[in-house]
C-alpha cells in the first residue's frame, strides 16, 4: 500500500479554475483524507480510503470562490513517476445541481518550505 500521508498534489494541464490548486493527503492505515485550496477553490476536503495497491476511492466537497459549494466521487490510480513522485489519473463525478464527469491528473508535489508557506497562506482565505 502507498502511504500518502503527508504527499502534497497539483493538478497536470488544469484548466484555469484549478491552477494554483494544491491538495495535501492524510492517511491512517486504509483510511484517507485531505483538504485542498487554490484556483477557485475557496476550501475544499476529502475523505475516503487506499486500496492495497495504492488506488483511492473517496467523496469530495469544495466550496468555490463563486460561493457554488460542489460534491461528488472520485476513484484515483497511482503510477510512479521516474523520479519515484506519484502521480493520479483521477476519474471523478460530481454531483447535480453541477453534474459532470471526467478524467483528471495529479502529480505529486516535491517537498519545498516556500509552497508548504504558500498552501497555510491560501487555506486562511
Amino acid at each position: 500500500m502507498i502511504d500518502y500521508d503527508g504527499r502534497r498534489f497539483r493538478p497536470v494541464g488544469a484548466e484555469h479554475g484549478e491552477l494554483g490548486r494544491v491538495a495535501r493527503y492524510r492517511q491512517h492505515g486504509n483510511l484517507l483524507w485531505g483538504e485542498f485550496s487554490g484556483g477557485d477553490a475557496r476550501r475544499g476536503t476529502l475523505t475516503g480510503l487506499c486500496g492495497p495497491d495504492g488506488e483511492l476511492e473517496f467523496a469530495y466537497c469544495v466550496v468555490l470562490s463563486d460561493g457554488k459549494v460542489v460534491s461528488g466521487r472520485c476513484h484515483s490510480t497511482p503510477t510512479t513517476l521516474p523520479d519515484g513522485r506519484i502521480r493520479l489519473a483521477e476519474t471523478w463525478e460530481r454531483y447535480a445541481p453541477h453534474a459532470d464527469r471526467g478524467v483528471s491528473f495529479l502529480e505529486e508535489i516535491e517537498a519545498d518550505t516556500n509552497a508548504a508557506d504558500d498552501d497555510e497562506r491560501q487555506g486562511q482565505r
